[in-house]
């Protein structure tokens, strides 16, 4: 995440009801609440492991703050590790806080596809299990509009089915501290896992076909 904007969006309201927060999530007593600022908008995505989706988002201009956590389950205050385990009817996921005069919905969307295996129902990458599942989660009637009309035009591309599945945002659960910035904040082990994972491997040979 972007540093100095962390406290500030670490738990802003969704869908009307506030954030709830992991048990180790260190928020500050004046975020609690907090709506999103006048000109700001917010989507969610899964791309399997959060740390990945959170650095792949935060490259974007008119990204203003990613922020890992959970989406897509029912439990109340989802645990890390019952989540990566697949104990959990949550998945990892990214909440982008965007400014739509710089960047609009669409693009993030865009930006989406081509950092998903859109084809992988069980995991994404070496990340196997439901908590990696990929998603998009919509946060009202015109996102869903447009996911809908992006995985349209993305499954145009390809004889395989796509099957990331667009839902209704409920809540999204931000992770611990320690899983926040993780790229920034550990860059040499994010980097080993991100190529032992081969992620961008196999998102260059998904898109290569295409191109």
């Amino acid at each position: 995440m972007k540093a100095v904007l962390t406290a500030a969006f670490a738990a802003f309201a969704l869908s009307g009801a506030a954030l709830a927060q992991s048990d180790d999530y260190v928020r500050p007593a004046e975020a609690a609440g907090a709506d999103l600022p006048d000109g700001l908008a917010h989507a969610v995505f899964s791309s399997g492991c959060f740390w990945c989706t959170e650095a792949d988002f935060e490259k974007l201009d008119g990204v203003v703050e990613v922020v890992s956590g959970f989406a897509g389950g029912t439990e109340v205050n989802p645990d890390y590790y019952d989540v990566a385990r697949g104990r959990s009817d949550h998945h990892e996921a990214a909440r982008v806080i965007y400014d739509p005069s710089v960047v609009s919905y669409e693009a993030l969307l865009d930006h989406y596809w081509r950092n998903v295996d859109p084809f992988d129902e069980g995991g994404q990458f070496c990340d196997r299990g439901s908590g990696y599942a990929p998603g998009i989660y919509t946060a009202n009637a015109e996102q869903r509009a447009a996911a809908e009309a992006s995985r349209q035009s993305v499954q145009a591309l390809f004889e395989r089915s796509i099957i990331v599945p667009v839902e209704d945002l409920t809540t999204f659960w931000p992770a611990g501290a320690e899983h926040q910035d993780y790229y920034l904040e550990r860059p040499a082990r994010y980097q080993r896992y991100r190529f032992g994972c081969r992620r961008d491997a196999r998102l260059r040979q998904i898109w290569n076909d295409v191109e």
